[in-house]
């Protein structure tokens, strides 16, 4: 009897020493950020009772849809082990081409969105053509593209300074809203995709003989899921209902994490950002792959630059600067996306724009200053990458072991 007991405990502790040394390894990155996500909203809740309402959080999910698009191809720059510091420019340009086009030059609204994105991929072919064929690292290019694409917004505004945009397609990207019956209909999709694409990954893996999820693990996920989006558009409908930019930034993210996750480019990706003179004896072309993803990524922050002038409902001089730059890359790492390339998920751009923004609003909310706003996301940044760095470290150490 003794003995059966003690090897429960022994079981029981080594499970959790499990479970803690998957979190240490950043194996259970999606774990530590929800938990993360309840912490800051339990303490901003306790210090301002309107955090959690209805408005405030329909608020923050306005706040994030521009910040967590432009994460989107962040993020696939990251998996590059690249970086790009001119996204938070190429928002702000590729938003000002597209109000002087709709409203100095009568451009329809959709096609002023299109040219916006058409100057970040040019933007982002620019830069992928320069790192790759020229060897320049992505920090000097991406560095020099943050003053350039600065200096073109002010160029292409020219004296007007401020474009105020009319209603149209464009503010209606950020200005409107769908039904709480639509909002559950695309709860019950997601819902229904999430268990079935677990089941079809699982019956995949076994036929092909290799280890997969427990279907627990898959219901798990599934309820997760379906609780969130069920809460959500319950909340969110309770004030103005679904908003239309949250969808655009939700199916974005899908998209990008079925493309990375189920497409030979997003293998291609991950292989390049592991190691890329092993990808290259692979056979893999590691030079079309970089190319693409800064197309991908400046094309992303220009879609986030065109949410932004949607929901303030006009493009100026200071588009695109301040902290979105640094918001749009903080967000991702703090989600568990590695700097050093070959790891992380689409969603830590989602995830990691809840954090980021939960922080900002929260902030807000408290009247905080912006000397104490900008030194509290810097160390919630410097912490994500010390995280980031130690769990690289023990993954390395298991390998030598």
């Amino acid at each position: 009897m003794e003995s059966a007991t003690e090897t429960i405990d022994g079981a029981e502790q080594e499970g959790r020493l499990s479970v803690l040394t998957r979190l240490a390894r950043g194996e259970l990155g999606a774990l530590r950020v929800f938990l993360t996500i309840a912490l800051i909203w339990v303490i901003f809740q306790s210090q301002n009772d309107r955090f959690l309402s209805a408005i405030n959080l329909t608020n923050l999910t306005l706040q994030i849809a521009a910040i967590g698009t432009i994460s989107v191809g962040v993020v696939l720059v990251l998996l590059l082990g690249e970086i790009d510091l001119s996204v938070g420019a190429v928002s702000g340009l590729a938003a000002g081409v597209m109000s002087v086009l709709t409203v100095k030059h009568g451009w329809s609204p959709e096609l002023a969105i299109l040219a916006g994105l058409l100057t970040g991929a040019i933007i982002g072919f620019f830069n992928g053509f320069m790192v790759t064929f020229f060897g320049i690292p992505s920090f000097v290019v991406t560095l020099a593209g943050l003053l350039a694409w600065q200096g073109a917004l002010l160029a292409v505004l020219g004296d007007t300074g401020t474009i105020n945009l009319p209603p149209s397609t464009i503010t209606d990207l950020a200005g409107k809203f769908f039904s709480a019956g639509v909002g559950y209909a695309l709860a019950a999709i997601v819902t229904a995709a999430t268990l079935g694409t677990g089941l079809l990954e699982l019956r995949r893996r076994q036929k092909a003989g290799l280890g997969a999820d427990p279907l627990a693990g898959i219901v798990i996920r599934t309820v997760i899921v379906g609780v969130a989006s069920f809460a959500a558009v319950a909340i969110l409908s309770s004030d103005r209902g679904i908003p239309l930019s949250a969808l655009i930034l939700v199916a974005f993210c899908g998209f990008f994490a079925w493309l990375t996750t189920r497409t030979r480019f997003g293998r291609h990706i991950y292989a390049v950002g592991g190691n890329a003179e092993a990808a290259r004896r692979a056979g893999i072309p590691i030079n079309r792959v970089r190319i693409l993803v800064f197309t991908i990524c400046s094309t992303m922050a220009a879609a986030g630059g065109i949410l932004a002038a949607s929901r303030l409902i006009a493009v100026n001089q200071a588009s695109g600067s301040g902290d979105i730059l640094l918001l749009a890359i903080a967000g991702p790492v703090i989600a568990g996306t590695s700097l050093f390339g070959g790891r992380g998920s689409v969603w830590s751009a989602l995830l990691g724009a809840v954090v980021i923004g939960s922080i900002s609003n929260g902030m807000d909310l408290l009247g905080l200053n912006s000397d104490v706003k900008y030194m509290i996301t810097g160390g919630v940044l410097l912490a994500a990458v010390t995280v980031d760095a130690l769990a690289r470290r023990q993954r390395e150490r298991v390998q030598v072991t």
